[in-house]
């Protein structure tokens, strides 16, 4: 069985497909083709994402990456030669040999941007009306965690991060590839991204419970917030992260500064809002006691403080001040994640763990994880993705389609941008 899966609630234009490729009771799904599109140094300038503008790059993207996706399910090959349009011609055969090898189409119908999805969730109606295919809605955030259960064999980027694990001189064992096929439930599915911090608990692959989220801004938007107020262009994660490799390298691993790691109590619910308010407090203090603020023309690249007190030029002690801040702000924030995660676990009684979501990129958040499960000497299997798999994509998409089979008459799919995750 193939899956399409298309992508496309914000900034990513995404399309993939998957292929079933299970033997008995173990299931393998197998990446035929992954392709996306991203508009991130678009938005850039804009110091965030811009709905309008993601919306328009949707509608530039869609069909090329469409093509790229499936030209090698199509056997008549003038599709991709000549660039001939999937609908292309009149007669009935021409028009079959234009309609590829695929069993379905899963897409993104939310939650998300409500222009960004539109563009997914139409295009996906009409090819589910043109070919005649199963059409399956799929819930973006839920389906983060299906990334755990595909077994990547496409070469570049995605065989490239399967080898990239946790760092020897911090422990002996290394992650498990993103062939999940030893997944013991019950679960935990932590899904953490700019948008959502979620904990699922997961009876089965089918079968999951939400148990708290994120009560104002998700982990990945205290990334971001962060980055932009230290003055980061980049994206807040990789930034942060840098930053604070930066001051690992350069300093010992403790920071002076402690900020709040918010919510741990006994809850499983998440706030991270807090931390923007404290680091604001710590960025106005140093600078008040080192002469203000140095003008916008005397930063390094990628500096941006904004309203200075006084013209001065930027010194190695601001930088390093400010990778101390971002050290610190990714240890508060992984502290949180992995605490609460691990809480769920011994609560539900859980065989494994599942992480998945754009922070389970963050290098620090593997790390925890995994240090923190030996530490405590539980019984529990961690599942991470490879990191191409971590950010939006539709590969994942194609996965929770196939464990979620529930396919919708085309006429009744629309884009839902305020979609629950509450189940």
């Amino acid at each position: 069985m193939k899956i399409l899966g298309i992508e496309s609630s914000c900034d990513e234009t995404a399309a993939a497909v998957v292929e079933d490729l299970s033997a008995g009771r173990q299931v393998e799904l197998k990446i035929l083709t992954n392709v996306i599109a991203s508009s991130t140094l678009m938005h850039r300038k804009y110091g965030g994402i811009v709905p309008e503008v993601a919306a328009r790059k949707q509608v530039a993207s869609i069909i090329p990456v469409l093509t790229e996706a499936l030209t090698p399910f199509i056997s008549n090959q003038q599709f991709s030669s000549k660039g001939r349009s999937a609908f292309g011609g009149n007669n009935a055969t021409i028009k079959q040999s234009f309609i590829p090898d695929i069993d379905a189409i899963a897409v993104t119908v939310g939650p998300g941007l409500i222009g960004s999805l539109l563009i997914g969730v139409e295009t996906a109606k009409t090819l589910a009306f043109a070919w005649n295919k199963p059409i399956i809605p799929v819930n973006h955030v839920i389906a983060h965690m299906y990334a755990n259960f595909i077994f990547p064999v496409i070469p570049s980027e995605v065989e490239e991060s399967l080898s990239t694990n946790f760092d020897a001189k911090d422990s002996s064992t290394s992650l498990r590839s993103a062939r999940n096929d030893n997944t013991k439930f019950p679960a935990i599915s932590l899904v953490v991204s700019g948008g959502h911090t979620e904990l699922f608990l997961m009876t089965d692959e089918k079968t999951l419970k939400w148990l708290g989220g994120t009560l104002d801004d998700a982990a990945g938007e205290a990334f971001d917030k962060t980055a932009r107020l230290l003055g980061f262009e980049n994206k807040g994660g990789p930034a942060i992260q840098q930053a604070a490799q930066e001051f690992i390298d350069h300093n010992s691993p403790s920071s002076p500064v402690t900020l709040p790691r918010p919510l741990m109590d006994d809850s499983l619910n998440f706030s991270f809002s807090g931390l923007k308010t404290a680091i604001l407090r710590e960025v106005n203090n140093y600078f008040s006691r080192h002469s203000g603020k140095p003008e916008g023309t005397h930063l390094p690249a990628g500096r941006q403080v904004q309203n200075p007190k006084q013209n001065r030029s930027w010194t190695s002690q601001d930088d390093n001040f400010i990778n101390m801040l971002a050290f610190e702000t990714q240890e508060a924030i992984t502290d949180v994640l992995v605490a609460k995660t691990l809480k769920a676990a011994q609560k539900h009684n859980a065989k494994s763990i599942l992480i998945s979501g754009g922070v389970a990129a963050n290098t620090r958040l593997r790390q925890k994880f995994q240090l923190s499960i030996i530490n405590s000497q539980l019984s529990i299997s961690l599942f991470i993705p490879p990191v191409s798999l971590c950010t939006d994509n539709a590969v994942y998409i194609a996965a929770f389609a196939y464990f979620h089979n529930q396919t919708v008459d085309w006429r009744k799919i629309s884009a839902q941008p305020d979609l629950t995750v509450e189940v």
